[in-house]
């Protein structure tokens, strides 16, 4: 039952400042409603932004910023991936960084007609990174706060809210009320708004309740609510305030629940975030889904809880914390701790089921010394779309589980779920939630003295820091896992850090310790006949070897590792050793067999509609097609690539692929052109801190321009790649910085 009252000044206030003339000829930018807890903020933002959203043609988004909540307020950078996912951005595409993301974020709402709601905002400063910046869009704000500096610094409009006129309050019990009570006094709907103090939030739950009970006259309501505001006041100390009136109508409204609803409302207070599925509530009751969704239907028809979409449910923020007070109240610390142990273990559980979805990851290693808190519905989850929607739309309360299971010493579970959250976080660069919850993880593996959860959580770190460019973190973890593994004598462990430890070389360009690593981690792998292991630590050997230059060396590895990794049916190894011998063939110059290999390898990216493969293996079908003298062929891999990658969020290998294009260009004396492919590919190399191809662009670019009659660049270019190559000793950095020198 929903009911919207008057308002009609604010509304016009709204409309008349969105319309006018400010500032010259700009027009609102941004709107701040505030406003008491409980008085209509988010209801009248929402109803607004409805009446104005044709305005807005590129589309609306919302976030609940939480600043009153009782758990920790959302930050800007979860936001900022949260708006760019909303906004088309491949998860893979959204940078690291906050200020990176804003960045980001103003450029692809340039020019867009745009009305994004900021609810809930706690401070300025939470809200001004989220700001597009354009005058083409709007922002309204929502908060308790009179947001000054957003006044003051960005022109905000601020639309305060009181509490409802008397008449209005009456309206509004009313309209929710006349379906079902007709004899109802006006002095007693009076009164009964005077004892709401004429909070809309409050109205409402008192309506509903009013509602619920047609044949129990009104007066004798009111005479309860007189009660329970009497037996507040005197358990509460000091003066009290409008929020105080709310807590007594929800008292009022709690005790007239059945127990097994009201049981359920207060456990639903611990859930470790706002908003959850039904499946989340049956495993915290301990319910069925079917119990599970009555017991939900009446809480929502209470008014106690919101439903804002099939099977997903959402607290007000004070409802919320007046739950958790009755759960902590009314349940002893024995059931709070099993409650909470529940619900972290429905998620632990559900992130392994989503993870095996999207990678095919053994989850059993992490989970067989859990047993299971309950036997909880577990999503459905028939595909990899409906395992990654599902994680997009929980990946909010899987932190805060995490959070919450180390707050209350339920570290076994906070490790692991820190684990499985970092492997799915790892096929986003989910970077926020994959290092904050990582960080969580290693701490309760240590508070838990649990050796082997300190392994695979400073593993997770390592993984965490490497994919987001951090190596000298990347090796400081991934060689805290490896003692920890040779001290248990988990030799499996042992080939996977020292696999790790070898990515990490062969991303920093320390070609001899990288193969040093691999060596080692194959050695350990063969001993334990783990051909899954065998052939990716024979592969990424031969990537070493082959940037060493020692072709011959790699050729038997990769060999062996085709036929290990297609029998393991391990179908991106499969397609990572054709990509490699492609590339030596090529490099040793067979150029036939090195596009037989790619033309297979791309096949399996296409077969798996991997466009992340695709990207990445077009730029060596480019390489071939440029040695056999196919430029026009050449171009069109590398322009492909470059799509891909930026489609994905590779910036460094669409760098390399612009670059290759570059390359071409150079070729066919066409250096103009040439030029602008390296300069945007220096760009993109120096952002990222990409050495050793930045010092590569840096020489073909040298080169073209001398060749166009530069005589200044070429030169401070050179200069540029040769401090660059300082870093590097290999035989192509040897090489390289010959040519230069030349």
């Amino acid at each position: 039952m929903s009911a919207f009252v008057n308002r009609h000044i604010e509304l016009a206030t709204l409309d008349g400042a969105l319309t006018a003339e400010r500032h010259g000829s700009h027009a609102m930018v941004v709107a701040v409603i505030t406003g008491t807890a409980g008085v209509g903020k988010t209801s009248l933002a929402l109803r607004w932004s409805h009446s104005v959203r044709h305005l807005f043609p590129d589309g609306q988004l919302y976030v609940n910023l939480r600043g009153y909540d009782p758990g920790l307020p959302v930050v800007g950078g979860q936001v900022l991936a949260r708006f760019l996912r909303d906004l088309g951005v491949p998860s893979a595409a959204i940078p690291a960084e906050v200020d990176d993301r804003a960045a980001l974020y103003r450029s692809v709402i340039a020019g867009r007609r745009v009305l994004i709601v900021l609810d809930n905002a706690a401070t300025s400063a939470q809200v001004r990174p989220l700001l597009p910046g354009t005058d083409t869009c709007l922002t309204v704000v929502t908060s308790r706060d009179r947001m000054s500096a957003l006044v003051a610094r960005d022109g905000a409009v601020r639309v305060g809210l009181n509490v409802l006129h008397e008449d209005d309050a009456v309206d509004l019990l009313g309209i929710m009320t006349s379906r079902y009570r007709t004899d109802d006094r006006r002095h007693e709907l009076v009164e009964l708004a005077r004892l709401c103090a004429r909070l809309p939030l409050a109205l409402r739950v008192a309506a509903e309740r009013a509602a619920s009970r047609p044949m129990m006259r009104l007066d004798e309501l009111i005479a309860d609510l007189r009660d329970e505001s009497a037996l507040w006041e005197a358990l509460t100390p000091g003066d009290t305030d409008d929020s105080d009136a709310v807590r007594t109508v929800f008292a009022w409204s709690y005790r007239a629940l059945p127990e097994s609803a009201a049981r359920l409302f207060r456990l639903l207070g611990l859930h470790p975030g706002n908003q959850f599925s039904t499946e989340a509530a049956a495993a915290l009751g301990r319910h069925d889904l079917r119990t599970a969704r009555r017991y939900l239907d009446v809480l929502v028809g209470a008014h106690l809880l919101d439903q804002r979409a099939p099977g997903r449910y959402e607290f007000h923020d004070l409802l919320r914390a007046y739950a958790h007070d009755q759960a902590r109240d009314t349940e002893d610390q024995m059931e709070q701790g099993a409650a909470l142990r529940r619900i972290v273990s429905w998620y632990l559980q559900a992130a392994a089921t989503v993870l095996r979805h999207l990678t095919g990851f053994d989850t059993s290693v992490l989970l067989h010394s859990v047993p299971a808190e309950v036997d909880p519905p577990l999503p459905m989850l028939a595909t990899p779309n409906a395992a990654q929607h599902w994680y997009n739309t929980e990946c909010d309360n899987l932190a805060a589980a995490t959070r919450a299971a180390a707050d209350a010493d339920l570290h076994p579970l906070a490790w692991r779920l820190a684990v499985v959250l970092g492997r799915i976080c790892a096929l986003q660069n989910a970077f926020d939630d994959w290092l904050v919850t990582g960080r969580i993880g290693l701490t309760s593996a240590i508070a838990a003295g649990d050796l082997a959860g300190q392994a695979w959580t400073h593993a997770n770190l390592g993984a965490a820091y490497l994919q987001s460019g951090r190596l000298d973190d990347a090796a400081t973890s991934h060689r805290s896992a490896l003692e920890i593994r040779q001290h248990l004598g988990d030799r499996r462990g042992e080939a996977m850090s020292h696999n790790a430890l070898g990515l990490v070389a062969l991303g920093a360009r320390h070609l001899d310790a990288a193969v040093a690593a691999f060596s080692e981690g194959r050695h350990i792998a063969a001993d334990l006949d783990d051909g899954y292991w065998i052939g990716n630590l024979d592969a990424n050997r031969a990537q070493a070897l082959l940037e060493l230059h020692r072709h011959t060396e790699a050729a038997l590895p990769l060999e062996d590792a085709l036929e290990t990794l297609r029998r393991a049916g391990d179908r991106f190894g499969e397609g990572n050793a054709l990509y490699l011998l492609s590339r030596l063939r090529r490099e040793t110059g067979d150029l036939v067999s090195a596009h037989v290999n790619i033309g297979a390898a791309i096949t399996i990216a296409e077969n798996a509609d991997n466009q992340m493969w695709l990207g990445h293996w077009l730029v060596e079908l480019g390489h071939i097609q440029r040695a056999a003298g196919e430029p026009g062929l050449a171009l069109e891999s590398y322009q492909r690539s470059a799509t891909l990658q930026r489609r994905v969020g590779d910036r460094i290998r669409e760098a390399i692929a612009i670059a290759a294009a570059g390359d071409v260009y150079q070729d066919l004396g066409r250096l103009e052109e040439a030029v602008d492919f390296y300069t945007v590919a220096a760009a993109a190399q120096r952002d990222m801190r990409s050495r050793w191809h930045h010092a590569c662009t840096l020489a073909s670019w040298a080169d073209a321009s001398q060749r166009l009659g530069d005589t200044e660049n070429p030169v401070a270019r050179r200069a540029e790649a040769l401090a660059l190559l300082e870093h590097f000793h290999d035989p192509a950095a040897t090489a390289l910085r010959d040519r230069l020198q030349g």
